[in-house]
């Protein structure tokens, strides 16, 4: 048998009423491939949530988790970090790249937290992406992770690639594959959509080598820009 993927973009036969009509069948089985997943950063706060989300940049979350218990054990909350040296910070933050702008962003949020916020995390949007070194996706991340708010649709690697391959999207930028997402999945999936598809894409959806012949979204997945499939 072979499968075949479709043309190499968003065909418009795909389109948004199509993506719709698919899309029940892809979350239902994202559901029950992946009931209980939960973010891979581990944290105990809301504040280590936030700054290992902003270390997460451009880096792998196994290398922040690696990382994140010497910094947390010599900075647990905001106002230890605010009162932090740059140096200290960047000597433990070293192995995550861009260090010198990672350490600075963490310790001006923690001031910020503990000049504006009494070193509480803030639980909405405008206010979270006030902070250095906290985007929309930063925010989305610990708004929908610890306080249960679906604020929007985290994008990264894993779901703007596979949002692509099942045809969900053909947007470029995060931002723009965010608007499709949030108008396409129900709210009350949004944080659970992000949360398996990352997942999916580290246990089978894998960037350069996909195991699709198991995939369990096979049948629903277009395979979007990958070469047909025979099996």
């Amino acid at each position: 048998r072979e499968f075949m993927p479709k043309a190499n973009s968003v065909s418009n036969a795909d389109a948004v009423e199509t993506r719709r009509k698919r899309l029940p069948k892809i979350l239902q089985i994202l559901k029950k491939t992946y009931p209980d997943v939960v973010c891979a950063l581990h944290h105990e706060t809301a504040f280590q949530l936030l700054t290992a989300t902003i270390l997460s940049a451009q880096c792998t979350d196994e290398r922040v988790n690696a990382t994140t218990p010497a910094l947390f054990g010599k900075y647990p909350d905001a106002r230890s970090l605010a009162n932090a040296k740059q140096a200290d910070v960047e000597a433990i933050v070293k192995p995550l790249g861009f260090f010198r702008a990672k350490a600075a962003n963490i310790i001006g949020m923690a001031k910020g937290l503990v000049e504006n916020y009494d070193g509480n995390v803030p639980s909405d949007l405008a206010t979270l992406v006030e902070l250095p070194g906290v985007g929309r996706k930063t925010a989305n991340v610990v708004l929908g992770s610890w306080f249960g708010l679906a604020s929007g649709v985290v994008v990264d690697t894993h779901v703007k690639r596979i949002s692509h391959l099942l045809g969900l999207t053909d947007k470029k930028t995060p931002e723009q594959i965010e608007l499709d997402l949030i108008e396409l999945i129900p709210q009350s999936e949004w944080v659970m959509y992000s949360h398996r598809i990352i997942h999916h894409g580290r246990a089978i959806c894998i960037a350069r080598r996909p195991k699709c012949p198991v995939c369990p979204l096979l049948k629903v997945c277009p395979r979007v820009g990958l070469p047909p499939l025979v099996g």
